[in-house]
């Protein structure tokens, strides 16, 4: 039996994941001294006060090598095989903790099958992958095929995204002090999303509604390359933005009622208030990564 765990980063419902046998492990939110367990949060309560906390950013926190190490030494002794899918190790060392307690796993239980993989994402664009690895393993499919499966999902998936500001960005050390002096300085906004794994600017304009109309024309463009399965619109902050950009530009030009949800918390507290969208592709985007593929696997 294949058992599949990922992290509380790719925002699967609850029910979703129980009902599909896929254990997701938490990050958390640490502010004013109190220790939030993301998939526990009411995540629009959170955003509701994430604008005031610009001068005192909240932090993230990733799961113990420990908590893992209980997991994954249930899944040996089981004799059952590991599927771990997580966010991108460019941003978060959730993925290098589960690595080294997969290992240390296997060290003691020789015949302990595992496959990690490092989705190089951080919102939906790391869940589709991972249903991908679902759908494979209901099939019937081998633990290699399932990860296989998965890195295939990942060079179908985009997350662009506009944040409000730079500020976040700058304070939280995702971007250096030149970039968040300039962007503040002339009032760019850029369109960012994630790339090999880590934060990549793919547009720099003078106003936040040049930056929404590019953010959709490279969605737009990426439609018509590569056809599209599924899209999803995020955000971090007030809702409301996001809800009327879906119903007036999103949902127009798909024909279909387009899903909001919210970002990550752990992601949020990084980026600020911002308006997203993270889609998955029918063919592989050429340039999502550039890197083997057979790098964002490990396994034994």
């Amino acid at each position: 039996m294949i058992r599949i765990v990922t992290d509380s980063v790719a925002g699967l419902p609850a029910q979703f994941a129980r009902e599909h046998d896929i254990q997701v492990v938490s990050l958390f939110v640490n502010y004013h001294g109190q220790e939030f367990v993301e998939n526990e949060m009411n995540i629009d309560e959170f955003y509701g006060n994430i604008s005031q906390m610009i001068h005192d950013i909240p932090t993230s926190s990733q799961p113990s090598q420990e908590q893992f190490m209980r997991i994954f030494t249930d899944i040996a002794q089981a004799g059952d095989e590991l599927l771990g899918v997580f966010v991108s190790s460019g941003l978060s060392g959730t993925y290098e903790g589960a690595l080294r307690a997969a290992r240390e796993v296997n060290a003691s239980h020789a015949n302990f099958k595992y496959a990690l993989v490092d989705s190089t994402s951080c919102s939906y664009d790391e869940s589709w992958p991972l249903l991908r690895g679902v759908a494979a393993r209901d099939a019937g499919a081998s633990l290699e095929i399932c990860a296989q499966e998965v890195v295939s999902g990942i060079q179908s998936t985009r997350f662009l995204f506009v944040p409000d500001s730079l500020t976040f960005l700058h304070k939280g050390g995702r971007i250096g002090n030149a970039a968040a002096f300039f962007g503040g300085l002339v009032k760019i906004t850029p369109v960012l999303t994630v790339k090999d794994g880590l934060a990549h600017v793919c547009a720099k304009v003078r106003t936040r509604n040049k930056a929404m109309t590019t953010m959709f024309s490279h969605f737009k463009n990426d439609v018509d390359a590569y056809g599209i399965r599924n899209v999803m619109v995020h955000y971090i902050g007030d809702k409301n933005p996001a809800i009327q950009w879906a119903h007036d530009v999103v949902e127009p030009f798909l024909n279909k009622t387009v899903q909001v949800t919210p970002v990550s918390p752990v992601v949020g507290v990084h980026v600020g208030p911002a308006v997203g969208i993270a889609y998955e592709c029918i063919e592989k985007l050429h340039d999502k990564v550039t890197k083997p593929s057979s790098s964002l696997i490990c396994s034994a």
